[in-house]
């Protein structure tokens, strides 16, 4: 059916300044009042202009020829519509259009939508872009989590002008290339928290595999040797054993991969070459592993405190034991040194994790200078693996001593524990040493390390060149 265009202003537009969006929904009619805002001239297309929809005051019908005074057309539909474009073939002739539009899900059809969209339409110049933001994000302007407009197309001039209309709107913009790359960015809005996917695969598979630990060491064999049922203790007790484990595993994995990349430029001798393909994407995830460890310490300080509320009534039966039976305990004055040094490396160890935190913040980060970023996140991070670790180590004392903690001829679960953050200090200790420290530095300056064998042949090559021009002579 034919198009008929909803103009925001009837008044006098020219070319440069009038936008034209075919496609009356909630992103067309967010899109297009952000645009009005902006200073745009706005027209609308709809095959149906009865049901518009809230559009602003002061509507009127239009006709197709509406589209001929707009240099740049969003295209604010569904492909399945994109039909009825074929019709517009000789209005749209020259024109950048602007696909927005989206698939319910990846690999829907074989070629992406704006791909098709310039098949469609081969007189047009087609960029796909703006299909990354919401209807809620254009309404309420750009903020940190979804500043940025992906752009890709085959025209430069094309792309350009709808980078001008991004940036007038206050996004910044990214060029991702040709029209090829409009399927990567149709995909974008498919994705679901791509960036914590490794994180949250880690935090499963090591809170199940220390949570089935805990149990079998703790109420199985209870359960087994002494014919005990403590399966109460899975609810609180045992949970806040695995919750600092694995916040504390998490963390050390934060650093792991900084240390492995210093050691992998040492044995290169150069920072031009690339990191793994896994070391890269594990360095990528570094945010993210810091906040689920923080997540876990907080529910570990959260458990501790409800802890001693659960054991109330057992404290009191016991002190009632002992006064019953005229007993008393001496005051051990190492094991309060211990339990006061234990407690106050705890505190201080979640205070700075959560400094941590609080400085990964976008709003936060954003203040601060890449050198004040570094010292947060680089220096105390790694003394707040030390603390944290110090504060396991504390909580341990002499266990390692009893053979009763070696249950079934297993590792308590808290040594199991410090062997991935006890590495990564070791390492990071070993990097701090002088000689290391000033030949990583250099490198990551911009020296490299000469090849040896490169070496013997230039050098032969060399004094095959002198010897020869000392024959000539």
């Amino acid at each position: 059916p034919p198009v008929s265009l909803c103009p925001l202003n009837t008044g006098a537009a020219t070319e440069q300044d009038m936008l034209c969006i075919f496609g009356t929904g909630d992103l067309g009619r967010s899109l297009g009042q952000r645009l009005l805002q902006t200073g745009y001239r706005v027209v609308y297309g709809s095959r149906r202009p009865q049901s518009c929809g809230l559009l602003p005051p002061g509507t009127q019908v239009h006709h197709e020829a509406a589209a001929q005074s707009a240099r740049l057309v969003f295209i604010c539909i569904h492909r399945e519509n994109y039909d009825f474009l074929e019709t517009l073939a000789t209005q749209l002739k020259g024109k950048v259009l602007v696909d927005v539009s989206n698939n319910l899900k990846k690999n829907l059809y074989p070629e992406a939508n704006a791909e098709y969209l310039q098949r469609l339409i081969p007189g047009a110049q087609v960029v796909k872009g703006f299909n990354t933001l919401s209807a809620w994000a254009l309404q309420n302007g750009p903020s940190d989590a979804n500043r940025q407009v992906y752009l890709c197309g085959n025209s430069a001039e094309a792309k350009q002008a709808v980078a001008d209309v991004a940036t007038k709107l206050g996004f910044t913009v990214l060029d991702r290339g040709s029209l090829s790359a409009a399927r990567e960015l149709e995909d974008f809005p498919l994705q679901l928290f791509p960036e914590w996917r490794l994180p949250m695969q880690l935090t499963i598979g090591l809170t199940a595999f220390f949570f089935i630990y805990v149990v079998i060491r703790d109420v199985i064999y209870a359960y087994v040797k002494d014919n005990k049922d403590i399966s109460f203790r899975i609810m609180v007790s045992l949970a806040n054993k695995v919750f600092p484990t694995v916040s504390l595993v998490m963390l050390s994995l934060c650093y792991l991969p900084g240390v492995i990349a210093a050691f992998l430029q040492l044995y290169r001798g150069t920072k031009y070459k690339r990191f793994p393909d896994w070391l890269d994407r594990w360095m990528l995830c570094r945010k993210q592993l810091g906040l689920v460890a923080l997540a876990l310490a907080s529910l570990h300080v959260l458990y501790t405190l409800i802890i001693p509320i659960s054991k109330h009534v057992l404290f009191f039966v016991y002190c009632d034991s002992k006064i019953r039976e005229n007993k008393t305990s001496p005051f051990d004055t190492t094991m309060a040194w211990r339990t006061d040094s234990y407690y106050s490396m705890g505190a201080l160890g979640f205070g700075l994790y959560l400094l941590l935190g609080i400085t990964s913040l976008p709003s936060v980060s954003n203040m601060l200078s890449w050198r004040e970023f570094s010292f947060i996140q680089s220096k105390l991070g790694y003394l707040t693996l030390f603390v944290c670790t110090f504060h396991t180590y504390l909580y341990g004392w002499d266990m390692f001593l009893r053979p009763s903690y070696y249950k079934w001829y297993t590792l308590p679960n808290y040594m199991l524990s410090l062997v991935v953050p006890s590495a990564v200090l070791v390492l990071k200790l070993l990097l701090l040493l002088p000689c290391v420290d000033r030949t990583l530095t250099r490198i990551r300056q911009g020296w490299e390390r000469s090849d040896p064998e490169h070496e013997s042949k230039k050098s032969l090559l060399t004094s095959g060149y002198h010897t020869t021009d000392t024959n000539a002579l």
